[in-house]
């Protein structure tokens, strides 16, 4: 069974830093591209992060860049999203998504992922 399971969330001060996990189980997310999105309250899902296969090629949404990043660990099979500098408009459940078709650097608004996570919770509030 493909599984991506996502960890990490929780509740930071304004300013801060949170590191989220996503986990794959049943495939290797070295050859998968990767996308980051979040959904705050009465609002839409948005991407904000993409990866290509390699990790070499990256999109960042302008809302995180300079200050989210992301990066693979192989050997738990593992990606991470670094998130600094945290603002409340951050406040949102955030997803990982894994598909292993993509040869490119899939656009922050492909939502056509074939793994998702079940999303985890982040809260950005003094």
């Amino acid at each position: 069974q493909l599984q991506l399971v996502e960890s990490g969330g929780g509740l930071v001060q304004p300013g801060g830093s949170l590191r989220l996990s996503c986990a794959a189980s049943g495939f290797t997310l070295d050859y998968y591209a990767i996308g980051w999105f979040r959904q705050a309250p009465g609002k839409e899902r948005e991407g904000i992060l993409s990866s290509d296969s390699t990790g070499r090629m990256t999109n960042f949404a302008d809302s995180v860049k300079g200050r989210f990043t992301m990066f693979r660990d192989s050997a738990k099979n593992t990606v991470f999203l670094q998130m600094n500098s945290l603002k409340p408009d951050d406040t949102a459940i955030y997803y990982c998504a894994a598909d292993g078709r993509f040869a490119g650097l899939p656009m922050l608004t492909w939502y056509g992922y074939e793994n998702w996570g079940q999303g985890t919770q982040v809260t950005v509030s003094s």
